[in-house]
């Protein structure tokens, strides 16, 4: 696949979403999120939605009134959040004539076709502290999928291939090979660096630069990320380029820049590094200038 085109804003107490517009999916759904699009918001097909904090999806009411229709958009969501069904509820009488959209709770591991060479699957991640058997918050991954010939059989002509398919089906001659195009951390702590190994592109939140950990971003203290523990994660994996957002407010670009900088040289990260600066909504991330250009 070529490479994606990702719009995005994320700020955080504030508002956060991310559009992937070759997959006609977004992840999260905070404010502004339709003004910000404008008429691409009708290429929304897919919204995953990581937890229940109101920056991540109060978005949905303006992008639901505008765009619902025969089975889109499908609004996918963590199962064991009960917010979600109410808010479905409240959607569906406070905009009554804006029908169609389908809410859908998802699990760890689950597998959501979006399409014939697409599917994304949720993975828990540590944002909202519960019981393991309780699935409240989600990271997602967007995988690419791709049926190949089966090595044993690369020796063989086209018309034996032929006759073998039409004897035995479709699954007989090839094999699925699947590519994690992008992952989406949602709010998390960092997780083990093996969760993100792979992925072409990463988008991994990083609320504070460093030092203040004991300083919860909300009042319930759900847990986050600190720049340097992303980092240095990233310099244990492979993937092709990093985008980081959700920075808390009282940083302005120069200080996350700089600390950016530091980090890349620290751990010694040459792969492209792009950021989403606090009140600011990025269009095309990826054809922006990364930050260790």
């Amino acid at each position: 696949m070529k490479q994606l085109t990702i719009s995005g804003y994320s700020t955080a107490l504030f508002s956060t979403w991310y559009f992937i517009e070759e997959a006609g999916v977004l992840f999260d759904a905070g404010d502004g999120v339709t003004a910000a699009l404008l008429q691409k918001s009708r290429k929304v097909n897919h919204i995953f939605i990581s937890h229940a904090d109101r920056d991540h999806l109060t978005g949905l009411l303006q992008l639901n009134q505008l765009n619902a229709r025969d089975g889109l958009p499908v609004i996918c969501y963590p199962r064991d959040s009960k917010f979600f069904p109410a808010l479905a509820e409240f959607i569906s009488r406070f905009d009554a004539y804006a029908t169609g959209s389908i809410w859908m709770p998802v699990s760890p591991g689950d597998e959501i076709r979006i399409h014939k060479d697409m599917l994304v699957i949720p993975l828990r991640n540590e944002h909202v502290r519960t019981e393991k058997h309780i699935t409240r918050s989600l990271g997602y991954q967007l995988i690419e999928t791709k049926r190949k010939l089966k090595p044993e059989l690369a020796g063989l002509s086209n018309a034996e291939i032929a006759r073998i398919s039409l004897e035995h089906g479709k699954e007989s001659t090839t094999t699925e090979v699947r590519t994690t195009i992008l992952s989406y951390s949602g709010d998390t702590p960092v997780a083990d660096p093996s969760t993100w190994d792979g992925s072409r592109t990463l988008i991994h939140e990083a609320t504070f630069l460093g030092g203040e950990e004991d300083i919860p971003v909300h009042a319930h203290k759900n847990l986050h990320s600190r720049l340097e523990e992303v980092m240095e994660m990233v310099s244990g994996i492979t993937i092709e380029q990093l985008i980081l957002g959700h920075f808390s407010s009282r940083y302005d670009a120069a200080e996350i820049d700089r600390a950016i900088l530091s980090l890349c040289d620290k751990y010694g990260i040459q792969i492209p590094v792009f950021r989403v600066l606090p009140g600011e909504t990025v269009k095309d991330i990826l054809r922006s200038s990364p930050v260790n250009k």
